[in-house]
């Protein structure tokens, strides 16, 4: 029997539980699970049982129980989209978006290779002002020129987007914008097979049985806190990727088409505290051809030539991040055990103040909220507007730190091209690829192709995050991780 480790003088907590798992039965397999995760920085600890058989024989062919490993459950990746939240899980999730993006621009993965000769349009909406904010602009030599203020602002001066005169500044509008965004967007679509059948002398009718639209968009934060969106914008035959346009569906018509239904895209609120609003999009949008050659990255909006590849990866680049880019918080204010309401029902079913948040229902209070006071108001307007009745639907107290903003970040048609869960899938067959060529090699038995395989199984939640000791092996993965894209991207460093 094994004598109980005596770790009283070991300080360090992270330390002292990596050596209790050191001493485990199997300390070769929770170095497996931590490195299987990849740096994940929020695992999910799962605990269950999985069994696999043969539905012919009724043979068990796998099984796994989460109780036999080392530390008694399964850690699996969080899958949080997030840049800001999980890294390694954002960098898979980039990924994915880039391959999703390029493939409607370029073909592959089920999607013709002829889709690259079709009108594509690279198209930028914009919201509109709701007041003057600093700014820093540059005339055509690329010279700085002065903001309203007077003043030539750096490229991080923290002062640029926020209002001029924020007394006036209508914060109310903006976080309404932002809430309807998304719904705005869907109008926009409408209106856009609306626009290029009367811009055409067509009815819509001859229009869907001639050309269907395909696209894919993404939405990004100003500096000012109003998103904005990118979209691929696609013209393809009747039969989707695989045909070709009508000669007719030129770049020209969707230019065309696009102007005129940001134009006819609008949404109208009416409430008895804020009067009526009318949702539209801003008067500055772009509409640029994308081509189908070059390579690289897309880092600034006034490049001339946008190919598949630079699109492809600006909007990867942006699926991946929330509001912080608008200096907001990546977390929600709302206090989880009243769900932001301030209150809890007693036992005697009255409401009792929430003593989590003070009655507040904020689970950090907005004043102390490490943000630039325009943020801070755009929070502060969002969790009021949420609390009115006519706006309860929008459930603004909830996406407060969204900046009112509640919509996908990336969004597409389901025509553009694969799916995320199509491309998930085929990284899942090559991993169980990958798992028999090893069973192969030492000399398990392997599964017949042509074999009927029935999966049972049951899981639940248990928490998440690592073990004190876990964490330091994923932080040796994570500098491997790391040093290894760096040697790849610059070479290897002199010693």
């Amino acid at each position: 029997m094994r004598r109980p480790l005596d770790l009283h003088h070991v300080i360090s907590p992270g330390l002292r539980d990596l050596i209790e798992l050191a001493n485990t039965h199997d300390f070769d397999r929770v170095t497996e699970q931590v490195r299987n995760l990849r740096g994940c920085t929020q695992p999910v600890n799962l605990h269950g049982w999985t069994v696999t058989t043969d539905q012919t024989t009724k043979q068990v062919v796998r099984s796994y129980r989460s109780e036999d490993e080392p530390s008694g459950r399964l850690l699996t990746t969080c899958g949080n989209r997030r840049a800001s939240r999980c890294p390694a899980c954002s960098r898979l999730y980039a990924a994915d978006t880039y391959h999703l993006i390029k493939t409607g621009l370029s073909g592959g993965k089920n999607v013709a290779e002829t889709v690259r000769d079709h009108p594509r349009a690279f198209v930028t909406l914009t919201a509109p002002s709701f007041g003057p904010v600093h700014h820093r602009k540059t005339d055509t030599a690329g010279k700085t020129r002065p903001c309203r203020c007077g003043i030539h602002h750096a490229e991080d001066d923290p002062v640029l987007g926020t209002p001029l005169a924020p007394a006036t500044y209508d914060y109310t509008g903006a976080v309404l914008w932002n809430a309807h965004a998304g719904a705005l967007w869907a109008r926009f679509t409408t209106y856009l097979r609306r626009a290029l059948a009367e811009h055409l002398g067509m009815t819509q009718k001859a229009l869907n049985t001639a050309l269907r639209i395909s696209f894919a968009k993404v939405a990004e934060y100003q500096k000012r806190g109003l998103v904005h969106f990118h979209a691929v914008v696609r013209f393809d035959g009747p039969d989707g990727h695989t045909t070709s346009p009508p000669p007719w569906a030129t770049f020209d018509v969707l230019r065309a088409a696009v102007g005129m239904a940001r134009e006819r895209a609008r949404l109208t609120i009416a409430s008895d505290a804020i009067g009526e609003r009318i949702i539209t999009w801003g008067s500055r949008f772009k509409v640029d051809p994308i081509t189908a050659l070059g390579d690289g990255e897309l880092t600034d909006a006034r490049v001339a030539e946008y190919t598949d590849a630079k699109v492809a990866g600006y909007i990867a680049k942006y699926a991946t991040k929330n509001a912080e880019g608008a200096g907001t918080v990546d977390r929600t204010l709302m206090c989880r055990p009243c769900a932001g309401r301030g209150y809890v029902r007693g036992p005697d079913r009255f409401h009792d103040r929430c003593t989590d948040c003070d009655g507040t229902g904020q689970a950090d209070p907005i004043k102390a909220l490490p943000v630039q006071q325009h943020v801070r108001q755009m929070i502060r307007t969002a969790w009021n507007l949420g609390h009115l009745p006519e706006f309860a639907d929008l459930k603004l107290w909830k996406w407060a730190h969204m900046l009112g903003f509640r919509g996908h970040f990336s969004t597409k048609s389901r025509a553009y091209s694969t799916t995320l869960g199509a491309l998930r899938d085929v990284r899942r067959a090559w991993r169980l690829a990958q798992a028999e060529a090893a069973r192969a090699r030492a000399g398990l038995p392997v599964n017949d192709e042509n074999t009927a395989l029935v999966t049972a199984s049951s899981w639940a939640y248990l928490s998440s995050g690592y073990r004190p000791g876990e964490e330091l092996l994923a932080a040796q993965v994570r500098h491997e991780i790391a040093h290894a894209q760096h040697t790849k991207s610059e070479g290897e460093p002199w010693l």
